[in-house]
């Protein structure tokens, strides 16, 4: 379909899965608003109303956490309680927290990517370019600002006691990519515990069960909620106990373009200097934490397990988080970006499209239908070229959009796609990936 008919596409979606100031990451598989999902659908609806957009983003904040934290899922309480699992029932302990948000609204005691600020500060520059709406804007920046510093400050504090510069995580889902196999050595030292009993519902809705995380992956997954929730959800208790325990270089580079845009938020509703010393501090101290990550033998960027005080040595796109962050040397960097043309990723010779899978092909834990662990992600493309243009790499980052919007010129939005054959998967009519086939299609827009 051509590009009018795919942004119109794309706005149907949204409001598909419109629910008044918050929006359904999918029709059925994810019916409440999960965090980063809602940055991006954020970024998307924008260019339609920026005044929903900011509600999308105002919304989530909040149901912010006393520590600042973001919950990764705030629950819809309209949803069939048999809708997801787990569900605000299954996370009642979080709601029990001090620290949980009061109020009705249940959220889940994880969190997610910190794209936020990234979104609020787009916001505001779509409505500029459009010239209009730019004073709602402005105020919306005005009320979301200090809770996007707390939200920062929180990863940059109980998430990084160690001043690392890195974020760390507790939980795969906390990373976004969590059926990836750059979690499955930390998750084999995870010993499951007796009596664990629960029903998966994700399966109801795929065709095929090999595109979702396998039963003794899930198992873990959730044993890990029930030791968080046994805490109470304190951070303090978690970081001391918790078998899986890991600094997420992918988080951490996603975070150093959020401070960058926290910084600029600062700027404009005229933050005290004490703040953006911090925020300023946070992006030198994320850049340093990832520099610190970088493998010369796989020339990428590699998470780091805690708990075994090793690498997690795999060949993932979340290896490329330099990219994303514009850390690292300028030799580190062309190191990155051969990597990212050539066979490991988006160079693959037997791709549908030049799009990076989110596992290399050449990892043995590859699988081109399975969730993370080969399919190529639209919102990760959109990370890419984001910050590829960012970093001056436009003509690199023209491509990646281009074969982007080609891939989803079928205008079905699946969560995710098949590398080889192009095949969505997943969740069709995903919200954030009709949201991102928004932004590309106004990038294009603006250069005519």
């Amino acid at each position: 379909m051509n590009h009018e008919a795919l942004a119109a596409r794309a706005g149907a979606v949204l409001r598909q899965n419109d629910m008044g100031v918050w929006t359904k990451a999918a029709p059925s598989l994810y019916p409440h608003q999960w965090s980063w999902d809602s940055a991006f659908i954020a970024i998307g609806l924008a260019h339609a109303d920026t005044r929903r957009a900011a509600d999308e983003i105002l919304c989530l904040l909040r149901r912010q956490w006393t520590t600042g934290k973001v919950p990764h899922i705030v629950f819809n309480p309209n949803a069939p309680p048999d809708s997801y699992f787990p569900g605000p029932e299954h996370w009642a302990a979080a709601a029990e927290s001090s620290e949980a948000p009061p109020g009705p609204a249940q959220t889940s005691g994880l969190c997610q990517p910190p794209v936020h600020a990234i979104a609020a500060r787009r916001i505001l520059e779509v409505a500029e370019r459009r010239d209009e709406g730019i004073e709602d804007a402005r105020r919306f920046l005005r009320e979301a600002y200090p809770r996007l510093l707390a939200w920062h400050r929180y990863l940059a504090t109980y998430r990084d006691p160690e001043g690392s510069g890195l974020v760390t995580i507790y939980h795969p889902w906390e990373s976004g990519t969590d059926n990836s196999p750059r979690w499955f050595e930390a998750l084999e030292r995870v010993e499951v515990g007796e009596g664990l009993a629960y029903e998966r519902l994700d399966l109801q809705h795929v065709k095929d069960p090999s595109e979702r995380p396998t039963r003794e992956t899930y198992d873990r997954f959730i044993w890990l909620v029930e030791l968080i929730k046994r805490t109470g959800c304190d951070d303090r208790v978690v970081h001391a106990t918790s078998p899986f325990l890991v600094k997420d270089v992918l988080m951490s580079a996603i975070l150093v373009r959020a401070n960058e845009a926290l910084l600029e938020v600062a700027e404009l509703v005229g933050a005290p200097d004490e703040d953006k010393e911090k925020i300023s501090a946070w992006i030198s101290r994320g850049h340093e934490g990832l520099a610190g990550r970088w493998d010369p033998d796989l020339g990428l960027c590699l998470d780091y397990d805690l708990r075994a005080e090793c690498s997690l040595a795999t060949r993932t796109v979340a290896g490329l988080s330099p990219l994303i962050s514009g850390s690292g040397t300028a030799e580190q960097r062309r190191t990155l970006l051969a990597n990212l043309d050539a066979a490991f990723f988006a160079g693959n010779p037997k791709l549908r499209w030049p799009l990076p899978p989110s596992t290399s092909p050449g990892e043995p834990r590859f699988h081109p239908r399975s969730y993370w662990r080969g399919p190529v992600w639209p919102v990760m493309n959109w990370l890419l070229w984001w910050s590829l243009e960012r970093s001056g790499e436009e003509e690199r980052a023209a491509r990646l959009r281009l074969a982007s919007l080609e891939q989803l010129a079928d205008g079905r939005f699946g969560e995710y796609y098949e590398p080889f054959t192009g095949e969505p998967l997943g969740s069709e009519d995903q919200s954030w990936t009709a949201a991102v086939v928004l932004d590309w299609l106004a990038a294009g827009e603006r250069r005519g």
